[in-house]
């Protein structure tokens, strides 16, 4: 048994002498410290908890300031008066293109469900408004804000959810799993979540050997961030310094299980840590900081520097799916975010500082009303797929894999002259 290491100073104190430290060890001054940069102008402390009943439905309560007042918007550092009036325009459309699709649901006329990104508008469109022509983006199924960014018309999407003929899928898919890699730069949404992020690394390696350093931007949530593909996509990105930007939406649940019962870390920015890249924390209802934030993610990847973490905090405004009421979710928390819409705010901001005057903006309103009513009708007017068509584009026909370089001849080595290589009957390895 072993003796206690222990000395008694007469008083009957017994306690342990600390233990030595080994003589390899590292001062305490030379461990490591880290700093990850938060651009949120508010940092809100809550902590929400399971409240067990014998017979009901699962229950949560929630602590924290519910009543600290909405701060400003963060001027952004590079994007002019004119850019902020187009993100804001983009927002609105987003939204409105959305509420139109909750109708046609009700109406009977969407087939499958509908995923919405309500109070996620500022973080969708702004970080796609920072990309260029020649960059990426894999959208997720909240992020349809970036797809009109990204130029594809509101009645693609709605006919995409209806299984038009004339949708971007003819009719076979449904929801958003839609993309154009020929002239947009879009990879259609896959459902595995996480999977995205390795595609994107792709992507962007593919454009290397192209001779061409890109940005790709994709999204993941504060769920699908724990998946292993996420793991494995975003380091392999960081080893070979590929141009990925991840945004991380940190919406507070992953469909009905609240962020406190997912993760251990305070801030999803932390576990960039992990992989040797940069980390950026901001507000995801304030398009000025999520814009800044991907714009400098992306030229630190076209520079071929790496990818980048960027972790958005907001609130999903409904629940997963429009089958999901979200009753689980308390009340409190969801009126402390609808005083952070992320329209209302960045509205505010225009018209505080005169970029856009009350009339200005109820023209620009009704413009983009206009606009969707047509958007609507055109998708509702789309006949359904005929029958016939069932078989066709289904299969690969005719080289539908070829894929020409965008960017530039690849890279390839010089073949290894034969005198350098393994003979026939030589093995590779050798067990003994």
């Amino acid at each position: 048994m072993a003796r206690k290491n222990s000395k008694s100073n007469g008083k009957g104190d017994t306690r342990p002498k600390s233990a030595a430290p080994p003589a390899d060890a590292q001062p305490t001054s030379d461990l490591r410290t880290y700093s990850i940069p938060d651009y949120r102008l508010e940092k809100p402390e809550f902590t929400i908890s399971q409240v067990c009943k014998d017979d009901g439905p699962v229950c949560y309560e929630i602590r924290g300031d519910l009543d600290a007042p909405v701060p400003p918007l963060r001027p952004s550092k590079y994007l002019q008066p004119q850019q902020c009036v187009e993100i804001y325009r983009w927002m609105l459309l987003n939204r409105k293109m959305e509420q139109a699709l909750e109708n046609l649901y009700k109406q009977g006329k969407v087939v499958g469900g509908v995923y919405f990104g309500l109070g996620q508008e500022g973080c969708s469109c702004a970080s796609a408004y920072a990309l260029r022509q020649e960059d990426w983006l894999g959208p997720m199924i909240r992020n349809q804000g970036s797809l009109l960014v990204k130029g594809f018309p509101p009645r693609d999407i709605m006919m995409q959810y209806m299984a038009k003929a004339g949708s971007p899928t003819f009719g076979k898919d449904a929801s958003s799993h839609l993309g154009d890699i020929e002239e947009r730069h879009v990879c259609a949404p896959i459902s595995t979540l996480g999977d995205l992020i390795p595609v994107l690394a792709g992507v962007c390696l593919g454009a290397r050997l192209q001779g061409r350093n890109i940005a790709a931007l994709t999204y993941i949530g504060d769920g699908g961030q724990s998946t292993g593909v996420t793991y494995e996509g975003l380091n392999f990105a960081a080893v070979q310094k590929l141009g990925l930007v991840l945004i991380v939406e940190n919406n507070l649940w992953g469909y009905s299980t609240p962020a406190d019962m997912q993760f251990c870390v305070k801030d999803l920015a932390e576990r960039a840590l992990a992989y040797g890249i940069p980390g950026v924390i901001v507000d995801g209802t304030d398009a000025c900081q999520v814009y800044d934030a991907t714009h400098e993610a992306c030229e630190r990847a076209r520079r071929g520097e790496g990818p980048t973490l960027i972790e958005a905090k907001m609130m999903r405004m409904k629940g997963h799916a429009i089958h999901d009421a979200a009753a689980y979710v308390p009340k409190p928390l969801f009126e402390y975010w609808r005083k952070r819409d992320p329209i209302a705010r960045l509205e505010n901001f225009l018209l505080e500082r005169k970029w856009l005057s009350p009339e200005q903006n109820q023209g620009l309103i009704d413009e983009v009303d206009r606009q969707l009513e047509a958007e609507r009708e055109a998708a509702v007017a789309s006949p359904m797929p005929d029958p016939a068509t069932t078989p066709q584009n289904v299969y690969c026909e005719n080289g539908c894999h070829t894929m020409k370089p965008k960017y530039g001849v690849p890279r390839v080595r010089e073949a290894v002259p034969d005198s350098t290589q393994l003979k026939t009957s030589e093995a590779a390895v050798h067990l003994r």
